[in-house]
């Protein structure tokens, strides 16, 4: 007798949002850097560990049409998020909410396709479990700079290189980093990026140009 494999717990998410009439999750607009590394999903959340990875991972669904949303979050450089390609005429800015930040980010949910937020302490499981029945129900993304329970996917950066004058004292043209990616207990996804290049662009590390020589 064969028997099938145990359901995923992505899978029983699924049957059970089916059975209780929510939408299913769908892909959502990824920034090709994180190609075979993350794809993003409406209704769901992300952790971050540092802003410039909240800023690549809000790129891709701006540059698709989706309106942003940042709550709490002071590291949030306008002029960075320009240019790893958040488009800042669809982002919505909301640097200090104080003790109201869990209804502003569930204010931002029900309107906005992309939330980023930096909570000020710790979250409980009973908010935890409000936001993402929010994310289910409106197809949103979470994406949490710091720590975030029960979030789908942890995305953190390691062995950062800076690239510039004298081995980065100096002029510092571009960062070189490892990205990692961490769902449950599973094993980890690990790819090197430039975040960013020389150029001021977000790219895999291994995607390098191929120098081609003259021949006489």
């Amino acid at each position: 007798m064969t028997v099938a494999p145990a359901p995923t717990l992505d899978e029983l998410r699924a049957r059970v949002d089916q059975m209780q009439g929510r939408p299913a999750a769908q892909p959502v607009a990824t920034h090709p850097a994180f190609a075979g590394l993350l794809q993003l999903q409406t209704g769901s959340s992300y952790a971050v560990d540092s802003a410039s990875l909240a800023m690549a991972l809000m790129a891709g669904p701006s540059a698709d049409g989706a309106w942003c949303g940042v709550v709490g979050s002071a590291e949030f450089g306008l002029e960075a998020a320009a240019a790893a390609g958040v488009e800042l005429r669809r982002t919505i800015l909301v640097p200090d909410p104080g003790e109201a930040w869990l209804e502003v980010t569930a204010a931002l949910i029900d309107v906005l396709g992309v939330v980023v937020v930096a909570a000020p302490a710790e979250v409980s499981g009973k908010d935890v479990s409000r936001i993402s029945a929010r994310l289910r129900q409106r197809g949103g993304v979470l994406i949490a700079y710091g720590d975030w329970p029960r979030c789908d996917a942890r995305v953190s950066l390691r062995d950062a290189e800076w690239v510039g004058l004298g081995r980065g004292h100096g002029h510092l043209q571009a960062r070189r980093v490892t990205v990692e990616v961490r769902r449950g207990s599973g094993p980890a996804r690990a790819g090197r990026l430039w975040l960013p290049d020389r150029a001021q662009v977000i790219r895999r590390a291994e995607q390098e140009p191929t120098q081609l020589r003259s021949v006489s």
